[in-house]
C-alpha cells in the first residue's frame, strides 16, 4: 500500500479576486503534490478559501450583499483560478461547509476540555485587515504618528466580551518543539524568527467574538463566534477528516505551504492549539516569500496587481507555471515581469528542451518514416550523456524537490537539456545520415530515451505539456514515474517493440511573445 502524504495550501481569504501570490503559492503546492504522485506516494492535496471574520462581513456590508453571498462569488473565482492553473487539489474546502463547523466545534470542545479556554473581556489591538490581535510592543509608528500593525496595516482598540486561549501555558512546549524538529519551520529564516518570537513571551489569546455574527459559533455559547483563525487553521484537521473520518490515515499533515506573512499562526497558534487538544502536530510549515512586480510588492494604489488568469491566457498555463518555479528560490521573495517570463520561458523551454524534442522527433518522423530507433553504432559518448540525464532526472531533481529546493532541482534538469543539445550538435545526425546511417541511429535511439526522461522528469512543473510530448513519443502512462526513469533502455525497447510509430510533431514548447497590453505586464 502506498504511503499517505497530506499537503495543504493556505486557504485564501476571499475578500477580493484571486492575485498573483495566491497562484504562486497554489503552483508550488501543485509540484510538490504531482512529484510526490510521481514518487508513488498516496497524496492528498486541500486547498480552498477562509470566507468567515469581520473583514468578509464589513466587504459584504459594503456591497450591500449578505456575507454568505460575497463568499459563494468570491470563493468561484479562486477556484476557477485553481482549475485553470491545472491545480491537482483532492478537495477544495470552504469554511462555510458544514463538515468544517463540525471538525472547528469539535476542536473547540477538546481545547476546552483540556481546560484551556476561558471567559473574559478583550481589551486591546486589533487589525481588521490581518484579522489579528496585537500587544502595543508590536505596533509601529505610521507616517502621521499613528498606530500600526507590524505588517503597517491599520489597528483599532477593541473591547468586547470574549473566551481566552491559554496561549501563555505552550510557551516552553513550542520552545522545546522547536528544537527537537528543527525542520518543523522552515526555511531556517522564519524559524528563527518564531523562535524569538515565542522567547519573548506569549499572552493568552482572545478566541470568540461577538461584535459580528459571521463565523463559526462557539459551542454552548451561541452569542459567541470563533476567532476567524482557530477556525481557519482548523480546516487542515477537516480536509483530513476530523473528528470521524478516516482522519488518522492522513493526519499528521506532511507539509503546510504558506506565504511567510502568516508563519507565526502556523507554528505558534496552530501547534498550541493542537497539543490543548491531545492531536499530533504536523511535520512542517514552510514559509515561502512575496511575489514581487518588478521588485516592487503589489497593491491596487501602485496599479501593479496582475491577475494571474491574465497572465495565463497571455503565455500559456505551463510557461507560466515553469517561470515562477525556476526564477523564483521557494523560500524566498521573488519577482516577475512580462519581459522576464518570455525570456526564462524561451531560453529554457522553447529554445533548449523544445527545440531540442522538436528537431529530433521531426528527424525520426521525416528520415525514418517515424520508426522508433534502436541499435545502431554505439559510442562512449552515447552511455555518457544517458548517465547523466539518468542522473539529473532520477537523482538529482528528485533528491531537490523532496527537500523542497525547486529552482535547484530544475537547474539540475537543465544541465542535462544543455547536455543534449551539446551531444545532438556534437554528433550531427543530419550530417550521419549521408555518412554513417548506423552511428545516426545510435544517436537518435539515444536522443530519444534522454527527451523521454526529460520529459518524465519536469512532468510536476509542466504537467500538460509533459503528458503532450510523452503522448507524442509513445511512452505508456504507466512509464511516468521517477521509479520508471531507472529502466529508461527497457521503456525504449518496447515502445519500439509495439511497432509504434512517430508522426510529425507539433511544436510542444512555441516561442512566446511580449504582450502588446499592458494587463499582462
Amino acid at each position: 500500500m502506498a504511503e499517505p502524504f497530506y499537503i495543504t495550501t493556505a486557504i485564501s481569504y476571499p475578500n477580493g479576486r484571486p492575485h498573483i501570490g495566491h497562484a504562486y503559492e497554489a503552483i508550488a503546492t501543485d509540484v510538490v503534490a504531482r512529484f510526490q504522485r510521481m514518487m508513488g506516494r498516496d497524496v492528498r492535496f486541500l486547498t480552498g478559501t477562509d470566507e468567515h471574520g469581520l473583514k468578509m462581513a464589513q466587504t459584504a456590508r459594503g456591497r450591500g450583499v449578505t456575507p454568505k453571498q460575497l463568499a459563494d462569488e468570491m470563493s468561484g473565482y479562486f477556484k476557477a483560478m485553481d482549475d485553470r492553473l491545472n491545480i491537482s487539489y483532492d478537495r477544495f474546502i470552504r469554511t462555510t461547509d458544514a463538515d468544517h463547523h463540525a471538525a472547528s466545534q469539535a476542536l473547540w470542545r477538546a481545547m476546552a476540555a483540556n481546560g484551556d479556554i476561558y471567559p473574559g473581556r478583550y481589551e486591546g489591538w486589533y487589525s481588521v485587515r490581518d484579522e489579528a490581535f496585537y500587544d502595543e510592543k508590536e505596533l509601529i509608528a505610521g507616517d502621521g504618528g499613528e498606530k500600526l500593525s507590524p505588517q503597517g496595516t491599520p489597528v483599532e482598540w477593541t473591547v468586547e466580551e470574549s473566551w481566552f486561549f491559554r496561549l501563555s501555558a505552550y510557551q516552553q512546549k513550542l520552545l522545546d518543539h522547536y528544537r527537537a524538529n528543527p525542520d518543523f519551520i522552515r526555511p531556517e529564516s522564519r524559524r528563527n524568527e518564531m523562535i524569538a518570537f515565542v522567547e519573548g513571551g506569549l499572552s493568552d489569546l482572545s478566541v470568540s467574538r461577538t461584535s459580528f455574527d459571521w463565523g463559526v459559533r462557539v459551542p454552548d455559547s451561541d452569542d459567541h463566534v470563533m476567532y476567524v483563525w482557530v477556525d481557519a487553521l482548523t480546516n487542515y484537521l477537516t480536509g483530513a477528516g476530523y473528528p470521524d473520518g478516516d482522519w488518522a490515515k492522513w493526519w499528521p499533515a506532511d507539509l503546510h505551504v504558506i506565504g511567510k506573512d502568516i508563519v507565526r499562526f502556523h507554528t505558534v497558534y496552530w501547534p498550541a492549539f493542537l497539543l490543548s487538544a491531545g492531536i499530533a502536530l504536523p511535520k512542517q510549515v514552510f514559509g515561502h516569500g512575496f511575489l514581487l512586480h518588478r521588485g516592487e510588492k503589489m497593491s491596487k494604489s501602485l496599479g501593479n496587481v496582475v491577475d494571474p488568469l491574465e497572465l495565463a491566457e497571455h503565455f500559456g498555463v505551463d510557461a507560466l507555471r515553469y517561470f515562477l518555479l525556476r526564477e523564483v528560490v521557494f523560500g524566498q521573495d521573488g519577482s516577475y515581469s512580462a519581459e522576464a517570463i518570455v525570456t526564462r520561458v524561451n531560453a529554457d523551454l522553447a529554445n533548449s528542451f523544445g527545440n531540442l524534442a522538436q528537431r529530433t522527433l521531426a528527424f525520426i518522423a521525416k528520415n525514418l518514416d517515424g520508426v522508433v530507433p534502436v541499435g545502431g553504432r554505439a559510442d562512449p559518448a552515447d552511455a555518457a550523456l544517458l548517465a547523466q540525464v539518468e542522473a539529473a532526472c532520477a537523482q538529482e531533481l528528485p533528491a531537490a524537490f523532496a527537500d523542497l529546493a525547486l529552482a535547484q532541482g530544475i537547474e539540475a534538469w537543465m544541465r542535462a537539456v544543455f547536455a543534449c543539445n551539446q551531444y545532438i550538435d556534437a554528433q550531427a545526425p543530419w550530417a550521419l545520415r549521408k555518412t554513417d546511417p548506423e552511428r545516426m541511429t545510435a544517436v537518435l535511439a539515444t536522443l530519444y530515451r534522454a527527451i523521454g526522461d526529460l520529459a518524465i522528469a519536469i512532468a510536476p512543473v509542466v504537467p500538460a505539456a509533459s503528458a503532450t510530448l510523452l503522448d507524442m513519443m509513445g511512452v505508456a502512462e504507466g512509464e511516468r514515474s521517477y521509479a520508471a526513469l531507472g529502466d529508461s533502455a527497457g521503456r525504449h525497447a518496447r515502445i519500439a517493440a509495439s511497432g509504434f510509430r512517430l508522426s510529425p510533431p507539433a511544436p510542444v514548447f512555441p516561442r512566446l511573445e511580449l504582450p502588446t497590453e499592458t494587463g499582462a505586464d
